[in-house]
């Protein structure tokens, strides 16, 4: 926050900072990382939104480590990428719940964040999955069976 005020001074800029975009980590063991709303704030608030968890115990470098302990869970606004908040608990959480706020920054949804390539395998590979099973939300019936159809034409 003091690199805005410094900016908006020297550079006359009127540049803000949401209090939400502010991630926090503690460095306990495992390490709890946090940017945005809380599940709890938002339910009190009557705001309706989606809960994307993936678990470390299914990440294959976690698993390679052996720090299976923990998890990523994304907010979302109902039936929409948009992302509310972000915890992380786990080995490395501190180190990687940047690539969420950077995401909520720029209005890049969860969506998005599961067609970017993430070097295999590491723990952040748990935040693209958690983008998967997003999407896995958006295939709709329909579109399953087409699909089903067309991988059972191809391998015939």
């Amino acid at each position: 926050m003091a690199r805005m005020v410094i900016r908006n001074a020297l550079f006359f800029g009127s540049g803000k900072v949401s209090s939400l975009l502010v991630p926090w980590a503690t460095f306990t063991d495992p390490e709890v990382a946090h940017v945005g709303e809380y599940e709890h704030d938002l339910k009190a608030r009557g705001v309706n939104f989606d809960s994307y968890k993936r678990s470390f115990s299914e990440v294959d470098r976690a698993i390679l480590d052996g720090e299976t302990e923990g998890y990523v869970k994304i907010l979302t606004k109902e039936k929409s990428d948009i992302i509310l908040g972000a915890t992380i608990v786990g080995s490395h959480a501190g180190d990687m719940i940047s690539e969420i706020s950077v995401a909520m920054q720029h209005n890049i949804g969860l969506g998005k964040i599961a067609s970017v390539i993430h070097p295999y395998p590491t723990q952040a590979e748990a935040i693209r999955q958690a983008g998967d099973l997003y999407n896995k939300t958006r295939l709709t019936k329909t579109v399953s069976r087409l699909l089903r159809n067309l991988l059972a034409f191809r391998r015939t």
